[in-house]
This record gives structure tokens, C-alpha cells and sequence, in this order.
């Protein structure tokens, strides 16, 4: 019989020995961040062509956008996303390690 070599082991750890973990991280954010942003347009009744003109993007851009496997989306189309929907772009910089260059957490709005 095989043995398991990842039973009792964490999730973490198995994509980090199948070097996976920040291809799976990335896949994971985007789709939180094209949920939350098509969730504020819904609440906002807002269409995708109204949504797209209050951009000043194409619908083709807020597509990109909006599809949780798209992950090449620039911080620009985030921030008018954002701004589109009364929001505003946060995005946090965390260092795991010791020996730190910078502080641990770094905030920067835009």
C-alpha cells in the first residue's frame, strides 16, 4: 500500500513542496477581490456598462476585472474599480521573516 506523505501535514505545507503556495495565495485574492467588487455593484445596482463608463475603461477592462481566473489586473484599474464604488484601495505589505528590512506591516492607500 502507498503511503500518504502529506497525511497530518498542513495545507500550507503542501503547497509550499509542491511549490504552489504563491500561485494559489494570487488565484485566492483575486477572487475575494472580483467577489467584493461585483458585490458593490449589485448593491449599488450598478451594470457593467455604467460600472465600465464610471472607469473610463472598457466593458472588455471590467470583465478582466470581474473574472476570479484573470489574474493580470493593474493597481490603476483597482483604484478606479474602487474608487467607481465609493471605496477606497488599501493594500497591506507583510514580511514573514526575522530580519526585517522594513517594518512588518506597511500600509499604503492609493
Amino acid at each position: 500500500m502507498m503511503e500518504n506523505k502529506y497525511l497530518g501535514s498542513s495545507f500550507d505545507s503542501f503547497l509550499s513542496e509542491e511549490n504552489i503556495s504563491t500561485e494559489v495565495e494570487a488565484r485566492a485574492i483575486k477572487r475575494v477581490i472580483a467577489y467584493q467588487i461585483k458585490d458593490a455593484m449589485d448593491k449599488k445596482q450598478l451594470s457593467k456598462i455604467k460600472m465600465a463608463s464610471l472607469m473610463h475603461t472598457s466593458r472588455a477592462s471590467l470583465d478582466r476585472l470581474l473574472d476570479p481566473y484573470n489574474n493580470g489586473v493593474t493597481l490603476d484599474t483597482l483604484e478606479k474599480a474602487v474608487g467607481a464604488i465609493g471605496g477606497k484601495l488599501s493594500i497591506s505589505i507583510s514580511f514573514s521573516n526575522s530580519s526585517k528590512l522594513v517594518s512588518s506591516s506597511n500600509n499604503l492607500s492609493l
